[in-house]
């Protein structure tokens, strides 16, 4: 219907078939049964036949404007889908607690900044959440971490596009060696159960025949560092959030033997955007940069002796 909708715009535009024929490169009896096709279709006559040429009768009219309306928007819908566009619409991002912290602004001010047509709506959740509201349609693009060599189940796309070390750090004036005997004795500040990194920090110690003295429990990166750095119990935390949250002297990384815990960050999706496909690279572009430094800033400490009891 859509193109017989564009011979009855293009007829009221010419004022005659003939006209229409040649605005749209077709011949005069293509576009008459375009038109017959559509007054078919709708049921009721469009076009005053008894004058010489045709005109739009009182329905034609009114049916001529809701088909610009409708052209309109299947242009817009056409843009939406098209990844060549100009980015525009409703952009719904999902950024897992463990990630959610101040420095992410900077990739969606980027985000908002060149493509202003742009509308971002970010929510935090647990990871779980966060894909399930993309497999219910409540979100376009996740940014999440995951133990390394794992990824979203399907039908979910993942692209890894950084990695991080997680570091046991505790206060600037604790004195917690770094043997897992001592790590056992000390108190800690972890996530929830349910997190990756608290899973993989209690299988490497009763490996060792121990297990961790857990005195809080909480969701917040912040607020973990802030217990941390009062000395109220040791912390395990991405590189890149220590590195950027802390002033140097106030925590102390420790690394016992036979640890390497590391996660990756990934945006994860359902499937392609269309127009706010480009959007979503420079997002992806933004988040990359972010833990770059956090890279150089893991190898530094490995290398500095004071950083370590």
């Amino acid at each position: 219907m859509l193109e017989d909708l564009h011979a009855l715009v293009a007829f009221a535009q010419a004022g005659s078939i003939a006209g229409a024929a040649n605005r749209l490169f077709r011949t005069p009896s293509a576009i008459t049964r375009q038109l017959q096709r559509l007054e078919a279709e709708l049921g009721a006559e469009l076009l005053d036949r008894s004058t010489k040429p045709p005109r739009l009768n009182a329905l034609g009219t009114r049916v001529l404007e809701r088909a610009r309306e409708v052209l309109q928007q299947s242009d817009a819908l056409r843009s939406l889908a098209s990844s060549d566009s100009e980015p525009h619409g409703l952009l719904r991002i999902g950024l897992a607690h463990p990630l959610a912290e101040g420095t992410f602004i900077d990739p969606i001010r980027a985000l908002t900044e060149k493509y202003p047509k742009v509308r971002v709506r970010l929510s935090s959740e647990r990871t779980n959440e966060l894909f399930n509201r993309m497999l219910a349609g409540e979100l376009d693009v996740a940014v999440v971490p995951f133990p390394e060599g794992r990824t979203a189940p399907a039908p979910l796309v993942t692209k890894i596009i950084a990695t991080d070390r997680v570091e046991i750090v505790q206060s600037a004036k604790g004195e917690c060696k770094s043997d897992w005997k001592s790590l056992s004795e000390a108190r800690w500040v972890l996530n929830p159960p349910g997190c990756f990194l608290r899973a993989g920090l209690i299988d490497r110690m009763e490996r060792a025949g121990l297990a961790p003295l857990i005195a809080a429990e909480i969701h917040n990166m912040h607020l973990q560092l802030a217990f941390v750095q009062s000395g109220y119990g040791l912390g395990l935390l991405p590189a890149r959030f220590v590195a950027s949250n802390t002033s140097r002297g106030t925590v102390k990384v420790l690394r016992p033997p036979s640890f390497e815990l590391r996660l990756s960050v990934a945006i994860v999706r359902v499937g392609r955007l269309g127009a706010l496909e480009q959007a979503v690279e420079l997002l992806e572009n933004g988040v990359r940069r972010l833990f770059k430094p956090a890279l150089s800033h893991g190898r530094a400490a490995a290398a500095n002796p004071k950083d370590h009891p």
